[in-house]
């Protein structure tokens, strides 16, 4: 059974449900977004034929702030896909105490058949059409799939446009001679990294020879691949959307992300290895299990396959319910998405301060920052899920749905 992002998430908060004491209202108010936006749009492309697109934005709450979260471009962007994204962007911005609701958008397209001056058009259409709902201390987007720190100066610009002057802080994830923050690129796969070194220091193992696996070797998983191999891990199994690599005595990752990652290839075009098939990935005998692609890949079908006691989620939504289940059952440890990712988002909003107020921050500045955030967010999780005796995933939603509910207390209701 495929689930949908909202079927996932509704029923992760169902699960934390039975842990939490807050008001039936807000579980209420929490299962359904406050406002989603469909559009459609025309592009002439290079052709001069004139395309229709369809797109969403989704602003799922914003009880702690203006909502964040990112954009993406692929063929399966659906409403519902788009409101579990934003809904888990609210879990993980409250997670990490981050003064946010969550959002998402999408473009139902294939990027990869779009040149560049089609992407630069349809991303400037999409963006005068949902910019009603946009603004710096109302929604922010990102880079998400098949979107980049280009894609976001072309939403600046046009934003910009339309108010009249420069607002470097409509986005997050620019270039960094837009305003974009150091060390965003690599915050959300560092943060993956990070979240793993933590569960072993708590479980009292080395990561010194662990095993890895990474399914997705976009900018996620790469990233998250390289930083573990400093901590001492061994990335032994990679995949994308065309196929896998495996080698027992670990993978160049610096070669590979060189090659295919700063030119923008996939890892078939990478001719040092010989490739497998993508799917031999989540089935390999490693420690760790990353999935960094996208939802519904750890399912009821292919779960008794997974041979990693370890999940660290890169992904958004990569595990069923009915796997996670099954996953608890195995004694696996999962750190959830809302958790593992969320480096990202945590740069985000440096990134957003700066602009706000025209100071910029050093590098080491700002990766301090986000491990200071994450390995307390990561604290929190692990003493929640000892203290209720649950397991990681269900301990960060109660966390973040506390938190949002406390805000709830203070702001009441209106009218």
């Amino acid at each position: 059974m495929k689930y949908s992002l909202v079927d996932i998430v509704r029923s992760q908060v169902e699960k934390a449900s039975g842990y939490l004491k807050v008001p039936a209202h807000v579980l209420k108010i929490l299962k359904c977004p406050m406002r989603t936006l469909k559009v459609t749009f025309p592009v002439e492309l290079d052709n001069k034929v004139v395309e229709c697109f369809h797109g969403y934005r989704c602003q799922y709450n914003n009880a702690l702030g203006p909502t964040k979260g990112g954009v993406r471009y692929h063929p399966e962007v659906n409403e519902e896909e788009v409101v579990g994204l934003a809904a888990l962007m609210t879990w993980k911005c409250a997670l990490l105490d981050l003064p946010y609701g969550g959002a998402k958008g999408g473009v139902i397209c294939d990027p990869t058949k779009l040149s560049e001056k089609e992407l630069e058009k349809m991303t400037r259409r999409y963006t005068a059409e949902i910019m009603p709902v946009l603004g710096p201390q109302k929604d922010i987007p990102a880079p998400d799939v098949f979107t980049t720190s280009k894609t976001m100066a072309w939403m600046m610009d046009t934003y910009s446009i339309f108010i009249g002057h420069a607002e470097p802080a409509i986005v997050t994830g620019k270039p960094e001679v837009l305003g974009g923050s150091k060390g965003r690129k690599a915050a959300t796969g560092k943060g993956v990294a990070i979240c793993t070194r933590e569960l072993y220091s708590k479980l009292g193992k080395s990561l010194k020879g662990a095993t890895v696996a990474v399914q997705g070797f976009g900018n996620v998983g790469s990233h998250a691949a390289l930083f573990l191999q400093e901590m001492g891990a061994k990335i032994i199994a990679i995949s994308d959307s065309t196929c896998g690599f495996i080698d027992e005595k670990g993978l160049p990752i610096i070669d590979i992300m060189n090659t295919c990652n700063e030119n923008n290839k996939y890892l078939i075009e990478y001719k040092k290895l010989k490739a497998c098939d993508k799917n031999d990935i989540l089935s390999h005998e490693v420690d760790i299990l990353i999935p960094a692609a996208l939802e519904n890949q750890i399912r009821a079908d292919n779960v008794n396959e997974v041979k990693a006691k370890i999940i660290s989620e890169g992904a958004n939504g990569p595990t069923t319910p009915e796997a996670d289940g099954v996953l608890e059952k195995n004694r696996v440890d999962v750190i959830p998405d809302i958790l593992a990712n969320a480096g990202g988002v945590v740069v985000s909003h440096l990134e957003w301060v700066q602009a706000l107020s025209g100071l910029y921050w050093e590098a080491e500045e700002v990766n301090t920052h986000m491990e200071r955030s994450m390995v307390r967010a990561f604290n929190k999780v692990w003493e929640k899920s000892r203290e209720v005796s649950v397991s990681l995933r269900t301990a960060a939603y109660i966390v973040a749905i506390e938190r949002i509910a406390e805000v709830y207390k203070y702001r009441g209701l209106f009218p």
